[in-house]
């Protein structure tokens, strides 16, 4: 994964492989003080900085400082011989304490990375290097507006301010505005961190372990939108599938990118209003796209002091079913479901004349939860497993509930994506962002009539709980045997947990082995959103990995006991 910078005296320079080196040119100043001024004025009257932000507090709290490679971590048992490569996460991390608001998403992106060869682990952190940090590293201080400001009379204000810095030229916004935050994926020997309310930014992973922002990705400037963070990488044709939405239109545009990495002539795809589309899906011969009520509301966020992103109750989920290399968007077919709103699918496939669809419902959701200050008790969202088929003869649409609450971030064997799969990896939710545990589902079992709870019986094969004061993030599944033939269920899973009562974060255990093994750990930001991982196994074959939030690696066999665990990541990476 060697990338070699190219250096030229160009301001828009880019390397032999075609990534955007970012040079933003930020101006110091009167004019950036009188703004400033401004600002505090404005936040003084119409901000309550009484109370301490939630996600800024505890085991949210920021770790400012990255770590350069540490060698030779503690590991209590034994990490298992094929696992040789390099685990990837990356979450928000703010660098600089907020002007005003603050979300759950907002946040610089900084990737935590365990490198794990012959037995043993290194662990490193970095910051995705953004135009938007850096800009602020140049500073000083937070400049950029952040999805927690977007509430109330306040989100007027600071919209108004980010377009005025960036009309006086106090900011560069040539480069977007974006965090890296969100996710990882790897795709045309390139490994990509995600915000989708931007490109992507391109790391380079180092024999050591540790990390380099190398720039952006914009596939030779064909790429002039944001794009999801939750992209699909084919694993039978190395294509990788994409989308970006907007809040003006075209609300969302469908791209598909080459496993050569070029990318495809933009499709448009037309809805009535600005969604927030966090994740989309494919099959064989079709990509699903979720057009769901929440909504991108700027007027109602002023008149009615709301978040800017809201859900209405009153209009039905419509899920379009494009055949995923159609030129124009003239054969999608649109279905409806009842009004619900869904962050994560974990699989979608074909069968008959059905494209089918296992996905994370959730009713009536609010983002203003994970936002603002600090609460006694978070709820959850009431995420429940379920499967939606489309029926392209018919035109007809069904679901079926799968799972009580509160589950979520549910991954697969990522060989099988876009194809048929039994198992489902998830995670058991507490207080929205926390992870108690980890629970198996096999599709091809029945779910147990009248269940309000999660227990195993049924479709639910297995449930680890992580113990008191313990939670993680979603699992990553990692093949045994690599590749489209392996079987399914043979292989690991992934993934960081956090010991409130110790402060110890990565461990290891294995379903069919007693032993109990743990890499002790210092990373302090857990609780953080997607990651990935590139990984070779001991035969020198690839193998996957996933994102996820804790580290807590879980060796996963075919016949799983009660002693499993799973969870999400989010892309996937192979080296």
């Amino acid at each position: 994964m060697a990338m070699e910078k190219k250096e030229t005296k160009n301001e828009n320079s880019t390397t032999k492989e075609g990534i955007l080196i970012i040079n933003p040119k930020p101006k110091k100043g009167i004019t950036s003080r009188f703004v400033d001024i401004i600002e505090k004025l404005v936040v003084k009257f119409m901000y309550d900085s009484s109370k301490p932000h939630h996600w800024l507090a505890g085991n949210f709290a920021p770790v400012i400082e990255e770590t350069p490679p540490s060698q030779n971590l503690i590991i209590k048992g034994h990490l298992p011989e094929c696992l040789n490569g390099e685990f990837v996460r990356v979450g928000p991390n703010p660098k600089f304490t907020p002007v005003a608001g603050y979300h759950w998403f907002d946040g610089d992106g900084m990737v935590h990375a365990m490198r794990i060869k012959d037995g043993k682990a290194t662990y490193v952190s970095r910051y995705v290097r953004t135009s938007r940090l850096k800009q602020e590293e140049f500073f000083g201080g937070a400049k950029f507006m952040k999805i927690g400001d977007l509430k109330g009379f306040l989100g007027l204000f600071m919209v108004n301010f980010q377009m005025l810095r960036a009309k006086l030229k106090v900011l560069d916004v040539s480069y977007g505005a974006g965090t890296g935050n969100t996710a990882l994926i790897y795709h045309h020997g390139k490994l990509l961190a995600l915000s989708e309310a931007d490109k992507p930014y391109v790391l380079r992973v180092l024999e050591d372990g540790d990390l380099q922002t190398l720039g952006m990705l914009d596939y030779d400037k064909r790429l002039t939108h944001s794009f999801t963070a939750h992209p699909k990488v084919d694993p039978y044709t190395g294509e990788m599938f994409t989308f970006g939405y907007s809040h003006t239109p075209p609300y969302c545009t469908y791209r598909v990118i080459s496993k050569d990495g070029i990318m495809h002539d933009p499709v448009p795809i037309t809805i009535s209003d600005p969604v927030m589309m966090h994740d989309f899906a494919i099959t064989e011969n079709y990509a699903i796209f979720m057009d769901l009520p929440l909504l991108f509301r700027p007027k109602e966020m002023v008149k009615e002091n709301k978040l800017i992103f809201m859900y209405d109750e009153t209009k039905k989920a419509r899920f379009g079913i494009l055949p995923r290399y159609a030129k124009d968007e003239l054969q999608i077919r649109w279905f409806e479901l009842p009004n619900c709103f869904i962050f994560h699918n974990a699989n979608s496939w074909e069968e008959g004349d059905e494209v089918v669809l296992i996905t994370c419902r959730i009713e009536k959701p609010d983002l203003d939860m994970v936002n603002g200050a600090e609460k006694e008790k978070l709820e959850n969202f009431g995420n429940e497993l379920y499967e939606m088929r489309f029926n392209m003869k018919s035109g007809l649409a069904s679901q079926k509930k799968l799972s009580a609450a509160s589950v979520d971030f549910p991954r697969v064997n990522e060989s099988y994506t876009g194809r048929k799969q039994r198992f489902v990896y998830g995670t058991i939710l507490d207080s929205i962002a926390k992870v108690k545990g980890i629970i198996k589902f096999d599709l091809h079992a029945k779910p147990e009539a009248g269940k309000t709870k999660l227990e195993v019986g049924g479709n639910i094969e297995g449930i680890y709980d992580l113990g008191a004061g313990r939670f993680g993030s979603e699992a990553i599944f990692v093949p045994r045997e690599p590749g489209i033939t392996s079987e399914e269920d043979d292989g690991y899973l992934i993934f960081f947990n956090h010991d409130e009562n110790t402060g110890s974060n990565f461990e290891n255990r294995q379903s069919c082995d007693p032993h109990y093994h743990q890499v002790e750990d210092f990373i302090r930001r857990y609780w953080q959103l997607y990651s990935n991982v590139i990984f070779h196994t001991s035969r020198n074959r690839k193998m996957y990995l996933y994102d996820v939030l804790y580290i807590i690696l879980y060796i996963f066999i075919t016949s799983i006991t009660n002693n499993f665990c799973s969870y999400k990541s989010y892309e996937l990476v192979e080296f």
